[in-house]
């Protein structure tokens, strides 16, 4: 006799999307900037801090995005972007990155990575990235970038956020 099974599923959440959002706040990040540029040359950037390594052989790494962003359709048609962690000193950047509605290239001192991707000065360090693969989950998308160079300033201090606050005064 065949058994029918149901597949285990997630029960529903017990929480409301701010306990959610409160918690997850708890696991400080470092805090970074995606950074791409499009076919027609604009300039597309935003504040992300949902990036993480994936692999080392071959380089990989992971940063995810809202599915409603305004930057979805840059992000998911080209072919390279950036990621630039953000030095300690860079919180006005971070900022900049995050506001909706302004040039967040303004006064902003870059310059574009082999691809074309704008890399940002005083990083702490940079990933260029083939656009490898995304996946999408929930509200967001999951990209995965192939490393293609990366560069690290030897000794920067890291911005980091944790509990909704930045923190560029910290022992390392």
């Amino acid at each position: 006799m065949l058994s029918t099974v149901k597949p285990l599923q997630a029960r529903p959440p017990i929480f409301s999307k701010n306990e959610f959002r409160t918690a997850l706040g708890m696991f400080a990040t470092g805090v970074t900037i995606v950074t791409a540029r499009t076919a027609s040359g604009e300039l597309v950037g935003l504040t992300a801090n949902s990036f993480n390594s994936v692999s080392l052989s071959p380089p990989l790494v992971l940063w995810s995005l809202a599915q409603a962003a305004s930057s979805m359709e840059a992000f998911s048609t080209g072919s390279h972007y950036a990621i630039n962690i953000l030095s300690a000193d860079q919180q006005a950047l971070a900022l900049q990155f995050a506001t909706k509605g302004v040039d967040r290239f303004a006064g902003v001192s870059f310059h574009l990575g082999a691809a074309g991707a704008p890399l940002l000065d005083g990083a702490a360090a940079t990933f260029e990235c083939f656009n490898r693969s995304r996946y999408e989950e929930g509200d967001h998308v999951i990209f995965v970038g192939e490393v293609e160079h990366c560069e690290h300033r030897e000794g920067a201090s890291p911005l980091l956020y944790h509990g909704g606050k930045f923190y560029a005064e910290h022992p390392l």
